[in-house]
């Protein structure tokens, strides 16, 4: 059994690339579907986000698997190979468990640590598991991927330092005023980085808006998306008694506001304290305000050594759960090699059980006149001794098949007790248990497809559709 990663991200391809491979909600439950039949794959997961598409499967051959796989990417989003191709990265069994790790913890992302990608990966193997796509590997893998994760984000500091200009102004707020509660901002200007601001402003409890743009017709527009106040240019002096927060980005060539601007208002203000963000370039704000008591000017370098410093802080915080996935790929590499195990075990009690009832029914044709309770006293003691005897064997080829030559440890053990035709006796019976559960699925998609199509039907057949 091997394990492979095949996928594309924001890194390794640009949005125009990344958009052709999305799955709908719709679509990804029939996509499952056709990957689990493709050639080889035994178990499978799709985790599609917005910055990256990738296909986690359980395979019995690496490298033919991964044609398989790209063969799949090429037919279902019907784009020729070698327009992707370039794009696409491949991790195989360690690697490919370690990116699951980094993926799920938030430290493959564009902005590290961050914990939407968790709730990401949890749905797509949920789903997995709800269409029969995964089995005994990926429901152990998954779910410590999920439980790392979450013991990353409670155990280590990752999330506690802001690493946007706009989170890092929103956070610096928060040492002045500790709430935002009831808080008045005024944005001079109506650019992005004003408006991305303002909405985590706006998360945290301010409540009131007010928008200043030389256009007013700007003002208007952007004032409406937080049910806000658009001030004309020329009206911004009256309206700074009563604000708390001052945002401003223009494209102006001077300063927007300037130190005498300010000393004529403070008076009106009785000592509140005025918080303002400068993210303009050039600046907006004239520097000398700072000067001014109970006023807090940052300009967009204050901000930006903010965030390189909480980015800085997040990297320590994220070396420490790469120590976190080292430990836990470790965990799972003494599981798969004890995994093996299991099997040879069932079939050695197996064959120990049959061997006891074989016996049991010799000595009851050489015994006829044995009374009921006499039977039941022998068959109790010789299968106590049957298990005394296997006690010790299978404690042994448990801890063998955890050390460094387990494989060899269980093909010996195999070969000592005989068991190769009780192990292929299983084989045969779970794959017929696997193709019974597989004709279950096709049917039950079948039916869906079949419920979908007649929709459609009575939805065209209905006139007020039509209209």
């Amino acid at each position: 059994m091997h394990i492979i990663t095949v996928g594309l991200n924001y890194r390794t391809a640009p949005v125009e690339i990344r958009e052709k491979f999305t799955f709908s909600a719709e679509e990804l439950s029939l996509a499952l579907t056709e990957l689990k039949d493709t050639k080889s794959i035994l178990e499978c997961v799709i985790v599609a986000t917005c910055n990256r598409t990738e296909i986690y499967a359980v395979v019995d051959r690496s490298h033919l698997c991964s044609h398989y796989l790209m063969s799949f990417i090429e037919k279902w989003f019907n784009v020729p190979k070698d327009q992707f191709q370039k794009h696409l990265y491949t991790y195989e069994n360690d690697k490919a468990i370690e990116h699951l790790f980094r993926v799920t913890s938030g430290l493959d992302s564009m902005v590290i640590g961050e914990t939407q990608i968790l709730g990401q990966v949890r749905d797509a193997f949920l789903l997995s598991q709800q269409m029969k796509a995964t089995g005994t590997f990926f429901n152990t893998l998954f779910k410590q991927a999920v439980t790392l994760a979450k013991k990353a984000h409670s155990e280590t500091g990752i999330n506690d330092n802001p690493v946007s200009v706009s989170y890092a102004a929103v956070e610096l707020g928060k040492r002045i005023f500790g709430s935002y509660t009831n808080k008045t901002v005024m944005i001079i200007g109506a650019g992005k980085m004003s408006e991305l601001t303002v909405k985590h402003l706006y998360a945290n409890g301010a409540n009131k808006v007010i928008v200043v743009n030389r256009t007013y017709e700007r003002a208007v527009e952007l004032a409406a998306k937080f049910n806000g106040i658009p001030c004309a240019a020329d009206q911004m002096l009256e309206r700074l008694s009563d604000v708390d927060i001052i945002i401003s980005s223009t494209g102006a060539p001077g300063y927007v506001l300037t130190k005498p601007d300010l000393q004529a208002v403070l008076t009106k203000r009785k000592s509140r304290p005025l918080f303002m963000m400068d993210i303009a370039v050039p600046r907006d704000l004239d520097p000398q305000i700072s000067e001014l008591a109970n006023v807090f000017l940052y300009d967009i370098d204050d901000l930006e050594m903010i965030v390189d410093k909480h980015l800085q802080e997040r990297k320590k915080e994220a070396a420490k759960i790469e120590t976190m996935i080292s430990a836990e790929i470790a965990a799972f590499e003494q599981w798969t090699r004890t995994l093996g195990v299991s099997p040879v075990i069932q079939a050695l009690q197996l064959k120990a059980n049959q061997v006891h009832e074989e016996t049991m029914e010799s000595m009851l044709k050489k015994l006829p006149d044995l009374e009921e309770r006499e039977v039941k006293v022998i068959r109790k003691l010789t299968k106590s001794i049957v298990n005394q005897m296997l006690r010790d064997p299978i404690l042994r080829i448990k801890e063998m098949a955890g050390e460094r030559h387990g494989e060899e440890a269980l093909d010996m053990f195999t070969k000592l007790f005989a068991l190769e035709e009780v192990l292929e006796q299983q084989d045969k019976a779970n794959e017929l248990a696997q193709e019974a559960q597989r004709k279950e699925i096709e049917a039950e998609m079948l039916r869906m497809q079949e419920e979908k199509l007649l929709a459609i039907g009575l939805k065209t057949a209905d006139p007020l559709a039509r209209s």
